[in-house]
């Protein structure tokens, strides 16, 4: 009777709930519409999963859109995710969530996007990233002399898409002093006293192009060979320490002796 009533009516509730209720997927693509060009980004979101949890997070609540590409070097990286587009030559700065532990696994080659971070802290990134523009892994993987370094490449732009990321690279720059001392204009002179919109790199938006293939089982990302994770020493005691214990407990038997002789002198 009861497996009846079960076959009858649990089980089709069951097979109906599970097709209007959304199942984990896997959203390691993203799409970046930028006024230069679209290009995508496959994310490693299965070996680099707080990293990718973090970025989806600002793409989610849509604090990546309107934003814009602020830093570029020639030969190295792109660099965007901090500041707005508000038209004026001091865009603001983004929301910014709290930091993340660091996840240095894979390497900062070519076509690669990464974590940046505050110099000497380890685990500080927060909403700011960047694609490099060539092979970084000798300067970018290992910890840096400042305790840093270490960056956390988290994907890489989909095969065919580095044309548009070479673009905004070789876009002109100016020096707009602070955080702006590398910033990409286009149809800008450096010397006009004033910018629009349409003078900075700005990202649209950035959306979930593929949230239901896992597409990361077909990356073979380089791993990070330079990371080791710090050594912390325990402190040591100090001779003059060590020497000053042993004289105490000499004295104290000594004393004990001392102590004994007069016992046995005057009994």
């Amino acid at each position: 009777m009861f497996r009846k009533l079960l076959n009858s009516f649990v089980l089709p509730v069951a097979i109906g709930l599970s097709t209007t209720i959304a199942l984990p997927s896997f959203a390691t693509i993203v799409e970046f519409d930028t006024s230069l060009g679209k290009f995508k980004i496959n994310l490693y979101d299965e070996t680099t999963p707080g990293t990718v949890e973090n970025f989806l997070s600002y793409v989610n609540d849509g604090l990546y859109d309107n934003t814009i590409v602020h830093r570029t070097v020639d030969n190295f990286v792109v660099q965007g995710g901090g500041f707005s587009n508000n038209g004026t030559l001091t865009p603001e700065s983004i929301e910014v969530k709290p930091t993340i532990i660091n996840e240095p696994t894979y390497s900062n080659v070519t076509a690669t996007i990464s974590m940046a971070k505050t110099r000497g802290n380890i685990n500080s990134a927060t909403s700011q990233w960047f694609i490099n523009l060539k092979d970084n892994a000798s300067s970018l993987d290992p910890i840096d002399v400042y305790g840093g370094g270490a960056y956390a490449v988290f994907g890489e732009v989909v095969e065919g898409d580095m044309a548009i990321i070479e673009a905004i690279a070789a876009t002109p720059r100016c020096n707009l002093g602070g955080a702006f001392n590398e910033i990409p204009m286009p149809n800008y002179v450096c010397t006009d006293g004033g910018a629009g919109a349409e003078n900075f790199v700005t990202i649209i938006s950035v959306t979930i192009s593929d949230s239901t293939v896992n597409s990361a089982s077909s990356l073979t990302p380089v791993m990070n060979t330079s990371y080791q994770e710090p050594v912390v020493t325990p402190p040591t005691q100090s001779k003059k320490s060590s020497s000053g214990g042993s004289s105490y407990w000499f004295m104290l038997t000594l004393l004990g002796v001392f102590s004994l002789y007069r016992k046995r002198l005057y009994s």
